[in-house]
């Protein structure tokens, strides 16, 4: 039987169709009882509810806290009712259910038309690309699908506003876009005009290879000079000429200052007929950043004298940095030229050196002698939390030579937080020497990653030593640890311990991996995530797991056994089934695709 609509969302759906087609029912509307006028929101579309709160406007009853109260244009006061703010949450969840922010949105209704603008110019953009094209973009339909999203309905195709071109979307809603991502193909002048409106705080941009495209991209950053703080470039080829318009654009004219605080160019290239031109105009991009606090220039083929020149730039430059991202260049030698007793790398020069927080350096070619020089040049960033040299064959001596600035940190206001070391080509005999220090530090990292190096199982001894500091996330993963290293980790590990996070995978510990994770979990009451995949480990390792979860008393939310070949049985079913977390299985098992595929890892 199927259930008649009630009254209620009856109403609300005469309410709807009238507020899409005319201003009418508005001040009807204003008369409802507050909670009435509650209920009624849940039920509008986002074209509908967008036009009721444009009707409105939000006033304080003389004090400063609580919610505020409604005027709407007839001005007529109305309670506290109205939670507008609670209805567009609700339609952005509904709408983009798998996006997730990092920083939950305060205005939600901005929010929702700033997603919805984005995915207007994502279709466009997928039009305009096709050789087939012609015509305006701003011409350009917008999907069923969209206009179905807002409440779209075709008896509102008479209207004098055609809802279904994209520059309806652009006027209506462009100014509530504060964060967008353009492709090349809609970097043209026509965008400039219908993004006219809009207050930019940051741009991605995609595929920006060709001079028109960037004069457009120009007009853009001046229309949004004023706002725009965060620039990312990505899979773009930048000349002198673009650097230097770039720079032209967000640059005050008296003070030549731009206001951007987070720089990102990767997975790009610099034209190479002509390199030290674009360095020089890169260059005086970040000598004219007084606001810049992170810079990334990852994947873009930059070689020693490009980074030694960015780096001279940074010891000069004004700013405070905090994020400077050097990863996947070639720069190896960087820093052999400098003097580090000389007044460039006395404590008093390099504002932006004094305030970093966070380098990385990964994979960017560097050997044991560019570890010499970094150790050196280190003790001259006092505020350094993160150092990432992950995928560089620094070997032994390069490991070696940083001891001293490890050392040194630890004792800092500001010690060093998290080290990673992967990849490095290191042996035990390195690494044992580096723990063994770490362990007797005051303040030892609480994030450390030495995975990927072949340390063996005598390395053993030595992290069982280093399980007892204030370590909170550990990887050892793929480090040669095999049966005897977790063996000598049991025995090693003795009391209560810090850990939140580990990875112990691809060691080839067999059951040994079970029982280590068994006096693991007994010790470790803040563990949440541990992944032991491919580990040889037998099927029996599986019970010995599960009656280690059942007496710990911790807080583990996810354990990955995958990559073991395991053929489980209906009671393994049965007696994993017990084992959640806010409703989600604890243990991530291998799957039956992957079973036939044994991890490997000899060279």
């Amino acid at each position: 039987m199927v259930k008649a609509p009630s009254l209620i969302s009856l109403a609300a759906l005469a309410v709807k169709r009238e507020l899409l087609l005319g201003d009418d029912v508005i001040p009807y509307v204003c008369e409802l009882p507050a909670d009435l006028f509650d209920i009624l929101l849940t039920y509008l579309p986002p074209l509908a509810l967008q036009k009721l709160q444009t009707k409105i406007k939000p006033f304080r009853d003389g004090d400063d806290c609580g919610s505020p109260d409604y005027c709407f244009e007839n001005g007529r006061k109305h309670g506290r009712y109205g939670n507008f703010n609670t209805v567009w949450k609700k339609l952005f969840k509904t709408r983009w259910s798998g996006v997730t922010d990092q920083i939950e949105p305060v205005d939600w209704q901005q929010r929702y038309w700033e997603a919805h603008v984005q995915g207007c110019l994502d279709e466009a953009a997928e039009l305009v690309v096709l050789p087939s094209f012609r015509g305006l973009i701003s011409d350009i339909n917008i999907s069923d699908t969209i206009l179905n999203y807002i409440g779209y309905e075709q008896q509102m195709n008479h209207l004098a506003c055609d809802y279904s071109k994209l520059s309806y979307h652009c006027q209506q809603f462009g100014h509530y876009a504060r964060c967008l991502r353009l492709q090349n193909a809609l970097c043209v002048e026509e965008t400039c005009q219908l993004l006219r409106e809009s207050k930019l705080q940051s741009l991605v941009l995609r595929w920006i290879r060709f001079e028109e495209h960037v004069q457009a991209l120009c007009k853009l950053l001046i229309q949004n000079s004023e706002t725009l703080a965060s620039l990312e470039f990505l899979h773009c080829k930048l000349s002198p000429s673009f650097v230097e318009g770039i720079c032209r654009s967000l640059c005050s004219k008296r003070k030549r200052i731009h206001k951007i605080e987070n720089l990102s160019i990767d997975i790009s290239s610099f034209i190479e007929n002509c390199p030290s031109s674009v360095v020089v105009e890169l260059v005086s991009f970040l000598s004219s950043g007084r606001s810049l606090c992170s810079l990334k220039l990852r994947h873009c083929h930059l070689d020693r004298d490009f980074g030694r020149m960015v780096f001279s730039s940074l010891l000069e430059a004004s700013s405070s940095l905090s994020i400077l991202d050097l990863s996947g260049n070639s720069i190896g030698g960087w820093l052999s030229k400098y003097d580090r007793s000389g007044p460039l790398f006395s404590l008093g020069a390099g504002k932006s050196l004094q305030s970093l927080r966070l380098l990385n350096l990964r994979g960017n070619n560097l050997c044991k002698a560019d570890a010499r020089d970094l150790g050196s040049a280190l003790v001259h960033i006092p505020n350094l939390e993160i150092l990432d040299i992950s995928d560089n064959t620094i070997e032994d001596d390069g490991i070696r030579s940083l001891i001293p600035y490890f050392v040194q940190a630890s004792e800092r206001c500001n010690p060093l937080v998290e080290l990673y070391l992967e990849n490095c080509e290191l042996s035990g005999r390195g690494v044992s020497q580096l723990l063994d220090t770490l362990s007797t530090l005051r303040r030892p990292p609480t994030s450390l990653s030495i995975a990927d190096n072949n340390l063996g199982s005598h390395i053993a001894a030595s992290l069982g030593k280093f399980f007892g500091t204030s370590v909170q996330v550990l990887n050892i993963g793929a480090i040669g640890l095999g049966s005897s290293g977790f063996r000598v980790l049991q025995d090693g590990v003795t009391k209560e311990l810090k850990l939140v996070n580990i990875n112990i995978s691809k060691n080839r510990g067999g059951v040994e991996t079970a029982k280590f994770l068994s006096k693991l979990m007994s010790l470790a009451p803040d563990l949440v995530e541990v992944n032991a995949g491919y580990n040889l480990m037998p099927l029996e390792s599986l019970t010995i797991i599960c009656s280690a979860l059942k007496v710990a008393k911790g807080h583990l939310q996810r354990l990955d056994l995958t990559g073991n070949n395991w053929e489980l049985q209906p009671s393994h079913v049965s007696m994993l089934s017990e084992f959640r977390h806010n409703g989600l299985p604890i243990l991530i098992l291998p799957t039956l695709q992957a079973l036939d595929v044994p991890y490997d890892d000899e060279p």
